[in-house]
């Protein structure tokens, strides 16, 4: 290795070192950074100097005290310069989401549509209309999308998106269908949902996370990481067999938790159209609205009891549909888990609902792209120098 690449490499690292401890514990003088860093002053100052030219942080002004002699001038995150993109194709919703640097939401939209047996060429049109709506209010803004990720409700590896057996696809890249002058990733929803959760919900570090929409999925965070299992392919939990004998699921077995706890079948069950009209009838004290939730909480149950025997779970956050249905399927879900985990581990996991509802999934991606370019700033430098 040359001294050059050396060099490159170690300047890189400690590019990462100073912004991740301003991003961690910010604002922060360069004085303060040394000291937490282990850097010399001199690096510091000059790496603080170049992040704040490329727009990664910002000059807030002088420190209120705790430093002797002249106060130093504190620097925090820049949401001015660097943003990314979130986008999410579910059964009946397309979105799209930006966040600058800081996490702040600086564009979010949401369309209506119901994209069972569409084609993909169709509903990825319409994305590219939206994900082309949001990065020219982003450009209005001064701001440069770094890259964007997509969120699919389905299992998926290498781009390729394997079945969504509610939207009637298989085998599709839906990335390489999208037009855009930024770089498109490709995840599971519900994985997504998970990182949206860890980093802009409630700050726990290991828990499940169950998406309830049309179809139900879940992610595993462990130790503040995201589990994807061995190919990816991890946190199907809507098609956990809840009812060896039970109705048939799209996705050729039978009997699966989806076909009593899936957004469909409570609409069916509830005798309603809309997940708004559920709501109100619950509200009402419907019978059948009522009896819906209870039936999809108790399925929903036995498939979680199943996860905590398997992964010693102490933490679940329901998201999606499932947070603005949380009053009345919490207590059936609780006294499913109590009643089948109680002889074995003496207490049920804690159960919550997520607080950013349906927007997790994009929140999850935009998020993941902000994190990365937290984690290696280095090419952003050198990209600005270059404009």
């Amino acid at each position: 290795m040359t001294q050059a690449v050396r060099h490159d490499s170690m300047r890189a690292r400690n590019l990462e070192v100073v912004l991740g401890a301003v991003s961690r514990g910010g604002p922060l003088t360069r004085a303060s950074l040394a000291e937490l860093t282990g850097l010399t002053k001199s690096t510091v100052s000059k790496l603080v100097g170049d992040l704040v030219e490329a727009g990664l942080l910002a000059e807030t002004g002088p420190a209120r005290g705790g430093e002797r002699g002249r106060p130093g001038v504190e620097v925090v995150l820049s949401g001015t310069r660097v943003a990314s993109l979130g986008l999410e194709i579910n059964v009946d919703y397309l979105a799209a989401r930006v966040l600058d640097l800081t996490g702040e939401v600086r564009f979010a939209a949401r369309r209506e549509r119901d994209n069972r047996g569409s084609r993909p060429k169709k509903v990825l049109a319409e994305l590219q209309a939206l994900a082309s709506e949001a990065l020219t209010e982003t450009h209005r803004l001064g701001l440069e999308v770094a890259g964007a990720v997509l969120a699919v409700s389905g299992p998926v590896g290498d781009g390729v998106l394997f079945s969504a057996p509610n939207l009637g696809w298989q085998d599709v890249r839906p990335a390489d269908l999208l037009r855009l002058p930024v770089p498109v990733e490709l995840d599971n929803e519900a994985n997504l949902a998970a990182l949206g959760e860890l980093w802009f919900g409630d700050g726990e570090r290991d828990f499940l996370y169950v998406s309830g929409e049309v179809g139900i999925g879940a992610g595993l965070v462990v130790n503040g990481a995201l589990f994807s299992g061995a190919r990816g392919l991890a946190g199907e939990l809507g098609h956990v067999v809840v009812a060896p004998d039970g109705p048939p699921c799209r996705c050729g077995g039978s009997g699966c938790l989806e076909m009593f706890a899936g957004q469909e079948a409570l609409l069916t069950a509830g005798h309603t159209a809309s997940v708004p009209a559920l709501l109100a009838a619950l509200e009402d004290g419907d019978p059948a609205a009522s009896e819906a939730c209870a039936a999809a909480g108790r399925a929903l149950g036995i498939a979680l009891t199943s996860a905590v025997n398997l992964l010693d779970l102490d933490r679940i956050v329901l998201g999606g549909v499932f947070t603005q249905l949380y009053p009345w399927l919490s207590g059936p879900v609780s006294e499913v888990l109590s009643a089948r985990l109680g002889g074995l581990r003496g207490a049920p996991p804690v159960l919550s609902a997520s607080r950013l509802g349906g927007d997790a999934a994009t929140l999850g991606a935009a998020g993941r792209i902000v994190h990365r370019v937290l984690a290696d700033p280095a090419p952003f430098l050198t990209r600005a120098q270059e404009a």
